[in-house]
């Protein structure tokens, strides 16, 4: 019998679910070797010959043959890369059948993409498109099998960090744009173009399942809301409130304050998060408040070891530091001690570190140092020097500000995000817009 889903933020039993032993965290996360995944882009668990299982024997039971790279099969890259715009297969118990050879490549930490319900008219495979902040997405599996996956990993010694994102939701309501005209390139539809320039956008509706604008919610309709149960709207019940929403329209600068704060990314809805004190007290947004339950209920539920927190810059200082407290005045509660909180930064390693120490992550991850530099290195276009003189603090900084960047920084070979390259990236294979500069032969 598949587990009931809360619909509320109220259902969920945190006496309960905390009524365990965790996982302790480790000791010092600069020791851990991370390994990031797209979790679609990964395994379906139906792999056959090539690998050994989590025990390591041969695995015969799939039916997908290795691939043998002998030239025999010409692919066509237009094809390949639209088909990179789409759910590939990947999922949570492909990802279990996996732990072993994993642990075997020496790796102790996974940094896990989004697992979250996606809005079921977007191919956001890559999980950042949330429509139901409480359950797993149906492509992925079940919470079940996230939980499992989980309790596997720390069987086999790796810890999990998941990515995470108290920024925005996904595309789950349609403004009705009064400004901005615009006309579809594809079709040659006239609509407006619901675009930031600092004042808010009408919003009546959610979304349905299919897309639709056609769920009321000014006023919100109570029994419409309910009748979109499970795939439709947003969920939980608490973010049926078009009040947790900025509703301010698409980022078109990136840089600019308080448009890259303000703004949507894209399809995404930007959240209403603030935070400010008023003498001894603390007051945040209704937003933030249940962001920061619903991510304690996924510590407790799947007994994680860390967050990767998605879009931190467009959160906000104050509403980040905020987030941060709450996670880590539950996780220490609970025997997680060290609970990792790395946020995602762009930019260069004064401006990560900066962040940081503002916001109470433990380190940042997403700026530009470690992997541009890596990536000129081996291409042969900068000197070795530029990319080692990374790890040596006084090189690149003013030394007067005595700075000792140990684990305050995650190195990396390579992300997802790509921040670096700008206009020039091309995310998960399936991005549109750039093409790659290489072809297959």
């Amino acid at each position: 019998m598949a587990e009931e889903i809360e619909k509320s933020l109220l259902e969920i039993d945190f006496a309960e679910l905390t009524r365990r032993t965790f996982t302790p965290s480790p000791a010092a996360w600069e020791d851990q070797l991370l390994y990031f995944l797209l979790v679609d882009r990964f395994s379906d668990g139906n792999e056959a010959g090539g690998y050994r299982d989590n025990e390591g024997r041969p695995a015969t039971a799939g039916t997908t043959p290795l691939f043998t790279g002998d030239g025999s099969a010409r692919i066509d890259y237009d094809e390949w890369l639209k088909a990179g715009s789409s759910w590939q297969g990947g999922n949570l118990k492909g990802l279990k059948s996996k732990l072993g050879y994993l642990k075997r490549l020496g790796v102790t930490a996974l940094w896990v993409s989004p697992v979250f319900r996606q809005v079921a008219f977007e191919p956001t495979y890559h999980g950042y498109g949330i429509q139901n902040f409480l359950d797993v997405d149906p492509h992925f599996g079940t919470r079940e099998d996230f939980r499992d996956f989980v309790k596997a990993a720390h069987e086999h010694g790796i810890y999990v960090i998941l990515d995470i994102i108290a920024h925005h939701t996904g595309n789950v309501f349609t403004y009705a744009a009064d400004r901005y005209p615009a006309q579809d390139p594809n079709t040659g539809q006239q609509y407006n173009d619901a675009r930031w320039d600092g004042r808010p956008y009408s919003v009546h509706v959610f979304n349905d399942r299919k897309g639709r604008p056609t769920i009321p919610a000014d006023p919100p309709d109570w029994a419409l809301l309910e009748a979109s149960w499970p795939d439709g709207a947003i969920w939980p019940q608490e973010f049926q409130n078009l009040e947790m929403f900025r509703r301010r329209g698409r980022i078109t600068n990136w840089d600019c304050e308080p448009e890259y704060l303000e703004g949507d990314m894209f399809q995404f809805r930007t959240l209403d998060l603030w935070a400010q004190q008023e003498g001894q007290r603390r007051k945040v947004s209704s937003a933030l408040a249940c962001l920061g339950l619903t991510y304690c209920f996924w510590i407790a539920y799947a007994d994680l070891d860390g967050f990767r927190i998605d879009a931190a810059k467009h959160m906000g200082i104050e509403a980040l530091r905020n987030f941060c407290d709450a996670i880590r005045e539950f996780t220490q509660s609970i025997g997680k001690e060290r609970f990792l909180l790395v946020g995602e930064v762009s930019g260069g390693r004064i401006n990560a570190w900066e962040v940081v120490e503002k916001a109470g992550l433990d380190a940042a991850l997403g700026i530009e140092d470690v992997p541009g530099k890596l990536e000129r290195m081996t291409s042969g276009a900068a000197e070795p020097a530029e990319y080692f003189s990374v790890f040596r603090n006084w090189i690149l900084d003013d030394q007067a500000l005595h700075r000792w960047y140990r684990n305050k920084v995650v190195t990396l070979v390579d992300d997802h995000d790509q921040v670096r390259k700008g206009n020039s990236k091309c995310r998960f294979c399936g991005d549109s817009g750039w093409r790659a500069r290489w072809r297959f032969s």
